[in-house]
């Protein structure tokens, strides 16, 4: 036999048991055909081999991401993008320059604000409004569950201090009861559906940006977290042009304000938009929204001034409601996706799950929640129990803003000491997977592997580590990262590691992750990245 592709002279990390370091790959019609010592391999390669030289690099199986939006996040780049700006002062240049390169935009839409950017208040439409007074604005946050607004935007959705909050969403309000200018969970619709519709064409522009994008970080596979109505056509349409080179699963979104006659529609979807490399099976579900605004559904009363409260946050689904839905999606074969960040939340997303399993018999579901902030310590066996994955978003997981100012005043002892415990659903015996939830925050793997394995902020040596004993080891982030979100996508039989068979999508880094004298993990970079075989990323100068 004769092989296409051999890439040589490395140090592979295969993420399989039964040979977890190699020196060559081999590759043919796209599939690994050999995995072994430089020379064993070499003798693989023909007259008409590629032969890359690795010269000591890297070859890992290609990353891939369990939770991200990769159509808005595309888009994101094309808005008013505040991601990059930390403060009050900054955002009102971005915004200023954004207003003025766009004269002709009838709103001004953005996104990537956070909520510790303003030093603990919530920013008013008032501020907004000395910027942008002709226009109605809404800028969305990084994690997209607020919105802030001008009075522009307040007066065209018709809100005002006698507009009763929405089921599933809070309006702000100020000492007078008038709406203050941020919207959280589902009163952002108010507002948001006021909007001009992109057209089919930016989305699909956004979907294939994005993807350059992600290749770029050694990303080969992934989940989009929230496929709904606009941007079926565009992905289908990108998948049929076999512009798609990511290995794609999608989700359909599940609306909790509409009824069960959504399934019809979901039935015809799943059908229709798997195509190419674009797989839909699962289906997206919110049970809750995010601690630093008190939406996220706690066990315990949120504090404040160190005395508790009388909220616990959302459930945007009653528990019954909620058991009703997943094993209505389960008995259609939907693999069920829940965002669930506080642990009531994921009390109540394991307990439909379980509910579905017990009325439909248990089957291949991959169920997995979502960024699971929080969990209480008798609810991390039954991750292992129930076959349910934890697609936990690891760069959250540091002494950032948010959670030193934002969350852990707010919350109880109890719920603070079940923060982001990676390691202790890794010995329960749970399945780990790694999602971004990009644009929410970076979609780069070794940022996430980077803090994922310390704990800390990247490039902030002298930051305390957020709970020491939740740190996974280097081999269990990278296993994370490519074998175990490869589950979650249903594509560990094909991707995942590195092991003959199985297809050729690896990524190549400029260093060995685990030599420590080579610099931190998050300073190695990506050389080449391959899907199937062919290359979808290479950097300047790569072999």
């Amino acid at each position: 036999m004769t092989a296409d592709l051999v890439l040589a002279g490395g140090r592979v990390h295969t993420v399989d048991p039964s040979l977890p370091h190699a020196e060559a790959v081999a590759v043919a019609g796209g599939r690994i055909v050999a995995v072994g010592g430089d020379a064993d391999v070499r003798a693989l390669a023909g007259p008409s081999t590629r032969v890359v030289e690795l010269e000591g690099r890297t070859l890992l199986p290609g990353f891939q991401d369990a939770h991200l939006h990769v159509a808005h996040g595309g888009m994101g780049s094309m808005l008013c993008d505040l991601h990059e700006s930390p403060t009050p002062e900054t955002h009102a240049e971005v915004i200023r320059d954004y207003v003025t390169a766009h004269p002709d935009h009838a709103w001004v839409v953005g996104v990537g604000w956070s909520m510790d950017d303003f030093g603990g208040p919530m920013p008013t439409a008032a501020f907004l409004d000395a910027l942008v007074p002709d226009r109605p604005v809404l800028l969305y946050t990084r994690d997209g569950h607020t919105g802030w607004v001008n009075s522009r935007a307040l007066e065209l959705a018709g809100i005002a201090a006698t507009t009763s909050d929405p089921p599933g969403g809070v309006i702000d309000r100020d000492a007078q009861g008038a709406p203050s200018g941020t919207l959280q969970e589902n009163a952002i619709r108010l507002v948001a559906g006021l909007l001009p519709e992109t057209s089919p064409r930016d989305w699909e522009d956004a979907i294939v940006r994005a993807q350059a994008y992600l290749h770029s970080l050694g990303i080969t596979a992934c989940q989009e977290a929230k496929l709904d109505t606009p941007l079926f056509e565009p992905y289908r349409a990108v998948a049929e042009r076999g512009e798609l080179t990511m290995r794609m699963e999608a989700n359909l979104w599940w609306d909790d304000t509409e009824g069960d006659d959504q399934l019809e529609l979901f039935l015809e979807q799943r059908s229709a938009g798997t195509v190419g490399r674009l797989r839909i099976r699962g289906a997206k579900l919110f049970q809750d929204g995010v601690a630093e605004s008190y939406t996220a559904a706690m066990l315990d009363p949120y504090r404040d001034a160190g005395a508790a409260t009388g909220t616990t946050g959302l459930s945007l689904y009653e528990p019954e409601r909620l058991k009703r839905v997943v094993t209505l999606l389960d008995g259609h074969g939907f693999q069920v996706h829940i965002h669930g960040l506080g642990d009531r939340a994921v009390r109540e997303c394991l307990d439909a799950f379980e509910h579905a399993q017990e009325i439909n018999g248990r089957r291949d579901a991959r169920f997995h929640i979502a960024h699971m902030q929080f969990a209480h310590p008798d609810d991390l066996p039954r991750f292992a129990s129930l076959g349910v994955v934890a697609n936990v978003t690891p760069y959250w997981a540091v002494r950032s803003g948010y959670v030193e100012d934002l969350t852990l005043p707010h919350i109880s002892e109890a719920a603070a000491a079940g923060m982001y415990a990676f390691a202790s659903i890794a010995r329960a015996g749970g399945r780990l997977a790694f999602g971004s939830d990009w644009s929410v925050s970076t979609p780069d793997p070794l940022l996430q592997l980077e803090v994922a394995v310390n704990r800390r902020r990247p490039g902030y040596p002298e930051d305390r580590v957020l709970m020491p004993d939740e740190r996974l080891s280097l081999e269990q982030a990278v296993a994370a990262a490519t074998l175990g979100s490869a589950y979650v996508n249903h594509l560990d039989d094909v991707t995942g590691s590195i092991e003959v068979g199985k297809l050729a999508d690896v990524v190549v880094l400029d260093r060995d992750l685990s030599d420590r004298g080579a610099g931190a993990i998050h300073e190695a970079r990506v050389a080449l990245t391959l899907v199937g075989g062919e290359v979808v990323y290479a950097a300047p100068g790569s072999p």
